[in-house]
C-alpha cells in the first residue's frame, strides 16, 4: 500500500490551522508542514544555550577565584590546541554513526563530564585545578555541541528553507543565552556552584530527546515525499540515515577554497570581538579608578563600579540582540540576502573602531560594542550558520566542526598575542588597539568578499 499525494499532505492541511504555525508565521515566511519541526529545533537551542549560560558563571568563579584573570587569559591558547585533537576524534566517531547517534552519543558524553565534576565536589580536589580543568572543557563543550546542533539543522534544511527559517531557529539561541544567565543568577546562591552542573545536565537530557523526535520526524516526513513522488511499496532508504563517509573536518577545509575563507571569516571575527572586549575593560577598569579616587562613585568601589557597568551593557546588547533578530535578520534576508548579510557587522566594526582610533568616550566605546556584539549574537550568529546551506552533509558536521571550534578558539589565542605584544613592545593606547582593529575590518571585508563569490557559485551549481 502507497501513499497518496492526498494522504501525503493531510499533515500539512492540519498543521497550517493550528495556533503554532500561526504564531511563527508572525516572525517569519513558513509553509505548511514546516512549523513543528521549526518550533522543536528553536526549543532545542534555546535549551542547548540556557544549560551553557547556567554553567558559564560557574565557570568564571572556579577559575577566577582559584587561578586568577591571568591564567584564564593563558587557557585560550590550550583550549585551541586541544581541540584539533578533539575535531579529528569528532571526525573519525562521526564517519562511524548517523546523525541521530552521532548527536546523542556526544551529548550523552558531556552529561557524563558534569555528574564526575559534580563528584568531584566530595573530594579533596584543588580548587586551583579544578578551575583549570573545568575552564578547558567548558571551552569545548559549547563549541562543540553549538557546531553539531547547526549541522544537524543544515542537514534538515535545503538552502530556501533555510534563509526562510534561521532566523527563526536562532532567536531560540538568543533567548536560550539570556534565559540562562538569569535562571543562573536565581539558582546559584539557593542550589551552589556544583549542583548548577546537575541542572544543566538534566536539560541536555531533554536536548537528547528533541534530537530523536526531530530527526524521525523529518526521517518520516521525507519517506512520504518519496513514497508519495514513485507510489512505489516498501520504505526508501534515506541517507540521513546512514553515517558519513570517512575523512577528517581538517581536511576539508583546506581542500576547498569556500571553507578556507569561511575559517578565517570566522577566525578574524573572532579576533576584532575579542580585542574590542579588551579595548573596552581596559577603559572601564581606567575610569573605573578615575572616578573612584575622584570621590564621584556613589560610594561604590572599583569592582562595584565595574560591575554596575558590565551589568548594564550585557543587559543592552542582549535586548538589541533579541530586537535584531526578532524583527530584523528574517527581513534582512529576504531584501538583500545570506551573501549581503555577511558585511552588514564588518562595516558596523570598521564604523565603530574607526571613532574610537580617532577618540572616544567611555559611553562611545560603550555603544560601539553594544551595536557590534547585539549584531554578532543576532544577524552574524544566523548568516554564520546559514553559510553551511551550500555545502555537502560531511562539510556540515566535519568542517564545521573544526571551524566553529579551533579556528573559532584560534581568534582567542591571536588576540592575546595582539594584546601582549601591543601592551609590551608597542605600548599601544585605546585608540591604537582601536586602529589595529581598523585594519583588520579592512581585511575580513576583503575576506567576505571572496567568500561571497564562492557562495555564489556553490549556490548556483
Amino acid at each position: 500500500m502507497h501513499v497518496t499525494n492526498n494522504q501525503a499532505a493531510e499533515p500539512q492541511r492540519k498543521e497550517s490551522s493550528s495556533i503554532l504555525y500561526k504564531l511563527l508565521k508572525i516572525i517569519t515566511v513558513i509553509y505548511p508542514g514546516e512549523g513543528i519541526t521549526a518550533f522543536l529545533l528553536t526549543l532545542n537551542i534555546f535549551l542547548l544555550l540556557a544549560a551553557y549560560y547556567i554553567i558559564k558563571p560557574v565557570r568564571e568563579a572556579f577559575i577566577l577565584a582559584g587561578k586568577g584573570a591571568e591564567i584564564k587569559s593563558y587557557l585560550s591558547a590550550a583550549i585551541a590546541v586541544l581541540l584539533i585533537f578533539v575535531v579529528k576524534a569528532f571526525s573519525s566517531v562521526s564517519s562511524r554513526f548517523p546523525r541521530q547517534k552521532l548527536i546523542s552519543w556526544v551529548t550523552l558524553f558531556f552529561i557524563s563530564n558534569l555528574v564526575i565534576f559534580y563528584g568531584l565536589s566530595y573530594t579533596e580536589i584543588d580548587l586551583g585545578t579544578m578551575g583549570i580543568i573545568f575552564f578547558i572543557w567548558v571551552g569545548i563543550f559549547n563549541v562543540l555541541v553549538v557546531a553539531q546542533f547547526w549541522a544537524f539543522a543544515n542537514d534538515i534544511y535545503t538552502e530556501e528553507a533555510g534563509k526562510r527559517l534561521f532566523p527563526l531557529i536562532a532567536f531560540g539561541a538568543t533567548f536560550g543565552g539570556f534565559s540562562g544567565s538569569t535562571i543562573a543568577g536565581w539558582l546559584v546562591a539557593p542550589l551552589g556552584l556544583y549542583q548548577m552542573m546537575l541542572v544543566a545536565g538534566g536539560i541536555l537530557g531533554i536536548c537528547i530527546l528533541l534530537t530523536l523526535v526531530i530527526h524521525h520526524r523529518e526521517i518520516e516526513r521525507i519517506k512520504r515525499k518519496i513514497s508519495a513522488a514513485t507510489a512505489e511499496e516498501g520504505k526508501p532508504e534515506v541517507s540521513q540515515e546512514k553515517p558519513l563517509e570517512k575523512g577528517g573536518g581538517f581536511r576539508l577545509v583546506f581542500k576547498k577554497k569556500y571553507l578556507l575563507y569561511l575559517a578565517f571569516f570566522v577566525l578574524l571575527l573572532n579576533v576584532i570581538n575579542t580585542n574590542g572586549e579588551f579595548i573596552l575593560g581596559e577603559y572601564v577598569a581606567r575610569v573605573a579608578h578615575e572616578v573612584v579616587e575622584a570621590g564621584e562613585s556613589g560610594g561604590a568601589d572599583v569592582s562595584e563600579y565595574i560591575g554596575i557597568f558590565y551589568a548594564d551593557f550585557m543587559k543592552w546588547f542582549n535586548l538589541v540582540a533579541m530586537f535584531v533578530q526578532l524583527f530584523f535578520v528574517s527581513r534582512i534576508f529576504r531584501w538583500i540576502g545570506i551573501r549581503g548579510a555577511i558585511f552588514i557587522l564588518p562595516f558596523i566594526a570598521l564604523g565603530g573602531y574607526s571613532l574610537i582610533a580617532i577618540g572616544a568616550s567611555l559611553m562611545m566605546v560603550k555603544w560601539v560594542k553594544v551595536a557590534e556584539n547585539g549584531t554578532d549574537y543576532s544577524l552574524m550568529n544566523t548568516t554564520r550558520h546559514s553559510l553551511w546551506l551550500v555545502t555537502t552533509r560531511e562539510e556540515k558536521y566535519k568542517a564545521k566542526a573544526a571551524i566553529d571550534t579551533f579556528f573559532h578558539r584560534a581568534g582567542d589565542v591571536l588576540s592575546a598575542l595582539v594584546v601582549f605584544l601591543g601592551l609590551n613592545y608597542l605600548v599601544l593606547n585605546t585608540s591604537g588597539f582601536a586602529a589595529f582593529n581598523v585594519i583588520l575590518c579592512v581585511i575580513w571585508i576583503g575576506i567576505a568578499v571572496l567568500m561571497a563569490r564562492e557562495h555564489k557559485r556553490l549556490s548556483s551549481a
